[in-house]
């Protein structure tokens, strides 16, 4: 656990920027002393090992949990009823899914859409153009919350590439008068934060080296 990094880090960051401890591959108890620290919203990509988390740690109830994986549509249903915020929506016919189950299940998550910036096959996410296409009727849907952005950049960008990516996420939330940008990981935090992040992703750097 490297919580001098937690501290240095948190030190840096404005008021408007959140700090989610990505907690995949991490234990329970290892959530529980961060936790302790002050740190509430914590993100989890598998949803298997997300559930045994937030099952252990059920009596921890200022605990906010962020899904951030890709949303598989046979799963949908279970992260909505198990997640208040969801950071990686990469396609509108699973937006639609994820409102419908929402009626259903009267929830209402906070969304964040996953948008590709670059031409990453290992990434996923809305390009720009359907995204504007699909605006106008994404924003009539009122079982859901669409908060921001969110975007992953493709490793081994220098750091003048990064920011610049991220700059573009900024730029298109800012146009659609979104205020959250989910964007910045460990390896990239610090350009992500100058390009106008509100939500850095960090696990590693924070919990320390992961299991797998």
């Amino acid at each position: 656990m490297e919580i001098s990094n937690y501290y240095q880090i948190k030190k840096k960051l404005p008021l408007n920027v959140n700090l989610l401890a990505v907690s995949k591959g991490f234990s329970s108890q290892e959530i529980k002393i961060i936790n302790n620290e002050g740190q509430n919203d914590f993100g989890e990509s598998k949803f298997q090992e997300a559930i045994e988390k937030q099952y252990l740690l059920k009596d921890f109830k200022n605990i906010k949990w962020h899904f951030i994986g890709r949303v598989q549509s046979n799963k949908i249903r279970k992260i909505v009823q198990n997640f208040d915020y969801i950071h990686s929506v990469d396609s509108y016919e699973k937006l639609l899914k994820i409102s419908n189950v929402s009626i259903e299940e009267k929830k209402n998550p906070l969304i964040m859409l996953q948008v590709k910036f670059s031409d990453d096959p290992n990434k996923g996410g809305f390009n720009t153009e359907l995204l504007l296409e699909k605006w106008d009727h994404i924003k009539q849907l009122n079982s859901v919350k669409i908060s921001g952005l969110m975007t992953i950049n493709p490793k081994g960008l220098s750091s003048k590439e990064n920011f610049k990516l991220f700059k573009k996420c900024r730029t298109l939330a800012d146009s659609l008068n979104l205020y959250d940008c989910s964007m910045g990981m460990s390896g990239d935090w610090e350009e992500a934060l100058e390009a106008g992040s509100t939500w850095l992703r960090l696990g590693s750097k924070i919990f320390g080296k992961r299991s797998y």
